[in-house]
């Protein structure tokens, strides 16, 4: 989504030219994408309450965590293509009225499908914000140098965003009920509307040609589509279900249609071709592989930490912490390690050094170990970010420039796919290998051991109405039923990272810089040099 600035720039709003206002603006950008990325995940901590109030189903119970992000990654590509068209300083300051709208419902939601509906309501309004503030922000900073450091405080902001969620939903619920960790959106929204509003330039891309609505809808729809077969299998339902089958071949058949579709029209919304360069097509797979680990794993270890090892919703999110403050300096030291190493072995390393966190945190059980929460969630912070910095930047400067508003749209519709994703599919793993263990506990009526096999959550109330030793043993047999589910989900975790770091053997093994002035002059005297001889 680059492109140039309106030509005539209201004198209120701050030049882009000017050192300090570009760093001025980079500060209203991740303010924006922080409110996105911690809406993604501050509903974790608050699952259980949501369940104990609401009483949704599993499926219902999948929508309200998954919806969000799934709606997101849906409608950025039709919202990208629209900022490009009408503005995105515009689109950006619609989605921030969207957001804080959508946010008074969801705290206020009576029943699980106002939830949803809700939370898809944020979802649209985050792929409203999400696409403006990486186009603005390649707009404001030209030197790919520069450009660079913003990339890493971006990236950044967007791993901190995800992680804190958690602990800004445990601060709340320590004190207020669950429709709080939505109601903090609104005053943020309050400040963050007029200073964009004030402080944004405003920018527009290639307005040649149609905008290809039928294209954004196609989109839109098989991602959904696809996604929604993924979260049926999450939630239990048989593979070879219509209702798990049909919407995940449906979804699979629409985008195959959209990518003929585009390859046809003279200007479209994605130009496929782009994918066809191995550098860019696994700098995208690197993003949508690190975020389904982050926000999956997140999950999953909220609700460990909760479940099994009894922590309050704030002390949950204290334990996650340290994850957020190990993404900030992987984040913050990114442009530094990317134009030391290349982008091969930095992202590689960030899957490799993922992974180990990921094998080390198999050894949580029944009982708090916190030396080793700390050292794995440390590890993990580091490993992703580091990921994620070196695949974003690779993927966003290996775009030819006229398509760079492309391949941010691209870029971050993985983000929030594999955020999606990760939950539905990891999901799966964990319910698969949860599940079984509880077909038969002595002692245990059958409809009891059924009812509690959909969820840790919903194992503890009903053995809590069983009561005496059938209540106990069920309890027992669930706890070490989902410590069980989690080894085998972080270890299936650990099989895709690997995948990750052998994918980055495709990305480029040096950080090349055209335009960077520091390696201009060995050509020059190179050439001064033949022509002397």
């Amino acid at each position: 989504m680059s492109g140039t600035t309106a030509a005539a720039v209201r004198p209120r709003r701050l030049q882009t030219g000017a050192g300090t206002s570009r760093w001025v603006v980079l500060v209203v950008l991740c303010v924006s994408l922080l409110l996105v990325a911690v809406d993604a995940t501050v509903l974790h901590v608050a699952v259980p309450a949501v369940t104990e109030d609401l009483r949704p189903g599993a499926v219902e119970l999948l929508w309200i965590v998954d919806t969000y992000p799934l709606v997101c990654a849906a409608l950025l590509i039709l919202f990208g293509t629209l900022g490009d068209r009408v503005g995105r300083r515009r689109i950006l300051l619609l989605g921030y009225g969207l957001f804080g709208l959508a946010s008074a419902l969801a705290a206020f939601a009576p029943n699980a499908a106002t939830l949803v509906l809700a939370r898809a309501l944020l979802g649209a309004g985050g792929a409203m914000i999400m696409p403006a503030t990486l186009s603005l922000l390649r707009h404001v900073f030209p030197d790919r140098r520069e450009r660079a450091l913003a990339i890493g405080v971006w990236s950044a902001v967007a791993a901190v965003g995800a992680a804190i969620g958690p602990l800004i939903g445990g601060l709340l619920l320590a004190h207020f009920w669950w429709g709080s960790v939505f109601l903090v959106n609104i005053p943020l929204m309050l400040v963050v509307l007029p200073a964009g509003r004030l402080l944004l330039p405003e920018s527009t891309g290639d307005q040649d040609g149609p905008w290809d609505v039928a294209g954004a809808v196609l989109a839109a729809l098989g991602l959904f589509g696809a996604v929604l077969g993924v979260k049926r299998l999450g939630a239990g339902e048989g593979a070879w279900s219509a209702l798990t089958l049909g919407p995940l071949l449906a979804g699979v058949a629409l985008l195959v249609v959209f990518a003929r579709r585009q390859r046809r029209q003279a200007h479209p919304l994605v130009d496929v071709a782009m994918f066809a360069r191995p550098a860019f097509s696994t700098a995208v797979g690197c993003i949508v592989l690190a975020m389904l680990a982050l926000v999956g794993l997140e999950l999953i270890a909220a609700q460990y930490l909760q479940l099994v090892l009894g922590l309050s919703p704030l002390r949950t999110g204290l334990r996650l912490l340290p994850l957020t403050v190990a993404a900030m300096v992987a984040g913050l030291a990114g442009a530094r390690v990317l134009r030391r190493f290349g982008p091969r072995r930095m992202v590689c390393a960030g899957f490799c050094v993922t992974a180990l966190a990921v094998l080390l945190l198999t050894g949580m059980g029944g009982h708090d170990d916190k030396a080793l929460l700390l050292t794995g969630f440390v590890l993990l912070g580091l490993g992703l970010e580091t990921t994620l910095f070196g695949a974003y930047e690779s993927m966003l400067n290996e775009a030819p420039p006229a398509q760079s508003g492309t391949a941010a749209a691209v870029g971050e519709t993985s983000y929030q796919l594999g955020a999606g994703v990760g939950i539905a599919l990891l999901g799966t793993v964990m319910n698969a290998a949860y599940a079984p263990a509880l077909a038969r506990v002595p002692g245990v009526p059958a409809a009891a051991s059924e009812a509690a096999s959909h969820s840790l959550g919903e194992a503890y109330d009903v053995a809590g109405r069983l009561g005496g030793p059938a209540g106990h043993a069920l309890r027992r047999a669930a706890r070490d039923s989902f410590v069980h589910g989690l080894h085998v989900t972080l270890l299936v975790s650990a099989c895709l990272l690997m995948l990750g770091a052998v994918m980055a053997l495709r990305l480029p093994r040096t950080m090349h810089c055209e335009g960077d002035p520091v390696a201009l002059p060995a050509p020059r005297e190179a050439e001064r040099a033949r022509v002397s001889a």
